[in-house]
């Protein structure tokens, strides 16, 4: 059965509590193209968070791999916090927490994936609504990167578009050869209150390098 769909985003919220008013995703989108999406993509992305406030999704991974190249990429990612999987298991569990942060007016994402030994990885990263393209994604130790964001296929997808790091007041775009390669972010509705977060890195010349997918369900508590 094919996903709800809204043709325009309403004007009021029907709730007094204004659950969905957050407007910040939408506004990075032409209507048109914003109004593709499926309500309950919408739903998750306008929905308002009091600053301090966490939503959380609990999850499985369903699919993981990597080339021998982006192994090695993820291992060596681990000096600017680990922002990337750093193992190909499936069947485990993944937590992804998204918290409303005050100080920068944007969002924490914390993902928490378990591992058949030993501790769970952690990886925080933060969506700010800033930058080139009005969105990027900060992964600490001064390293961002600009995404773009588009509907395909009733998907909402997240593309890299440039990579730089912070010194200071002073940003510097990184040159090619010091980034991983094309990142793309797909958030897609299954129904049923689930949905599919896949992310995959594919280099200009060494082809794709991670993959990893897992399906969410929202957490109640």
């Amino acid at each position: 059965m094919a996903s709800a769909r809204i043709s325009r985003f309403p004007a009021e919220p029907a709730s007094n509590e204004k659950l969905f008013d957050d407007f910040r995703f939408h506004a990075l989108l032409p209507d048109e193209e914003w109004g593709r999406l499926p309500l309950a993509i919408w739903r998750r992305f306008s929905k308002r968070l009091a600053d301090g406030k966490t939503v959380v999704y609990v999850g499985e991974i369903d699919e993981a791999c990597f080339s021998r190249i982006g192994w090695w990429l993820a291992q060596v990612a681990r000096v600017i916090g680990g922002p990337l999987p750093t193992v190909a298991e499936t069947q485990i569990p993944m937590i992804v927490a998204v918290t409303e942060d005050a100080a920068s007016g944007g969002q924490i994402w914390t993902r928490i994936c378990a591992r058949r030994h030993g501790f769970p990885q952690v990886i925080h990263s933060s969506k700010r609504f800033a930058g080139p393209t009005g969105l990027e994604e900060y992964v600490g130790y001064g390293v961002s990167m600009a995404l773009r964001i588009s509907v395909e296929h009733e998907a909402l997808l997240f593309r890299s578009v440039g990579y730089a790091v912070q010194i200071g007041r002073l940003r510097l775009p990184l040159p090619e050869w010091l980034t991983p390669g094309d990142l793309t972010v797909t958030h897609a509705d299954l129904g049923g209150g689930a949905f599919r977060f896949s992310l995959e890195i594919v280099h200009p010349r060494f082809g794709p390098l991670i993959r990893q997918s897992a399906v969410f369900r929202e957490a109640v508590s």
